[in-house]
């Protein structure tokens, strides 16, 4: 067996080492990709363009402002003098957040009273918005109890029943700094290494008969088991040194913790390169030319970036996609990833996304194997 398997693996290996464009392709592009997404992919805000119109003139008021252009999230591009210049900043995009406070704002706050503060956001962009918009809402809560607790102690003095309030005290667990690209870099790991090796893979089959290769090799005495086998460790090779390479940039330029088990994410790793090898042998035998193994390669792995939970929250998708996300290796490896990496958690806990990812791959390489060998017939 091992006999007609080698020199399967030492062909794959020898046309990756003649072709020099696909070395290129599996380490200059994913670097780029890494760095331009490390940077880019983040929940947080900062710097939203924000218009103030000030009615009140006060030095409340005043104060309010300062703390919304003294933390980095909002930037002041335009005072304005009255609401019509509001109007005009919003629809022109100048301004995503419009802050409008009114005339008798300083004097309800003196008498103890809610004072309003308008708020106005540009909801073409709405993740920017709710965002922006619960930004904008700590700030207020900050400003109202310091306030609140500085009136209290000027009214009543030190002596006086000091005012009680409930305060939030925020424990943020495994990132303290709730650091955005904690969240995405790991992220990351999974979802380029998915789309590398399914696109290695792929190609693998469809070349072979594109070139007429593929009779060749069959009328050997290898068997079909044998051959996607052949073909399958060679990339499970390269896929491995693409994790490294990936993981070492997320530690070692973007500074993101791994505070867990090596082994037990060489063992993650391996098992979704094993699910992601088997989808793109899968597609390699079910596409005749290269052509259809791209538009294939379309078709699927974009609903498995969607339905991963890498981007977009599970607990937010209708009740069908949320069942559909558990045929999905991509979703298992990125709570290993982020088990792993943040929380430092080992198997007792991850073991389940580890048997979900053993059997995704058992059962798509075995209909790889039984789909090749229909192809033949």
């Amino acid at each position: 067996m091992f006999a007609r398997i080698i020199p399967i693996v030492i062909k794959e290996f020898l046309e990756l080492k003649r072709d020099k464009w696909a070395r290129f392709r599996l380490i200059v592009p994913t670097l780029v990709q890494m760095l331009l997404f490390g940077y880019a992919a983040t929940y947080e805000v900062y710097h939203v363009s924000t218009a103030v119109l000030d009615l009140d003139h006060s030095q409340e008021s005043r104060e309010l402002i300062s703390r919304f252009t003294s933390n980095g999230r909002f930037d002041v591009v335009k005072v304005a003098q009255s609401q019509r210049e509001i109007t005009e900043a919003i629809d022109r995009s100048d301004a995503a957040v419009a802050l409008v406070i009114h005339a008798g704002f300083a004097e309800l706050l003196r008498k103890g009273q809610n004072a309003p503060l308008q708020v106005i956001v540009d909801g073409t962009n709405s993740n920017t918005a709710l965002i922006a918009l619960g930004y904008v809402g700590t700030i207020a809560q900050g400003f109202a109890q310091d306030y609140a607790s500085d009136l209290a102690e000027r009214v009543q003095g030190v002596r006086g029943m000091k005012q009680i309030q409930v305060t939030l005290e925020q424990r943020p667990w495994f990132n303290e700094d709730l650091n955005g690209r904690w969240f995405f870099v790991p992220g990351l790991i999974g979802t380029l290494t998915l789309v590398i090796i399914v696109n290695l893979t792929a190609f693998a089959i469809v070349r072979e008969r594109e070139a007429g290769t593929l009779e060749q090799i069959m009328v050997s005495p290898i068997r079909p088991a044998e051959f996607i086998l052949g073909k399958t460790v060679p990339f499970f090779v390269v896929g491995l040194g693409e994790v490294a390479l990936i993981v070492a940039v997320g530690i070692l330029w973007f500074q993101v913790p791994f505070v867990g088990n090596p082994l037990v994410l060489l063992l993650g790793s391996a098992l979704f390169l094993l699910s992601s090898l088997a989808l793109g042998l899968l597609i390699s035998t079910l596409c005749l030319t290269q052509q259809q193994a791209f538009s294939m390669n379309f078709f699927l792995l974009n609903p498995f970036f969607i339905l991963s939970g890498f981007a977009y929250p599970i607990s937010s998708m209708p009740q069908l996609l949320q069942w559909l996300t558990y045929v999905n290796p991509l979703r298992y490896y990125l709570v290993v990833i982020r088990g792993t990496f943040l929380k430092g958690v080992g198997l007792g806990v991850l073991w389940p996304p580890l048997a979900a990812m053993a059997a995704i791959a058992t059962v798509l390489l075995t209909t790889s194997i039984l789909r090749f060998r229909k192809s033949l017939e």
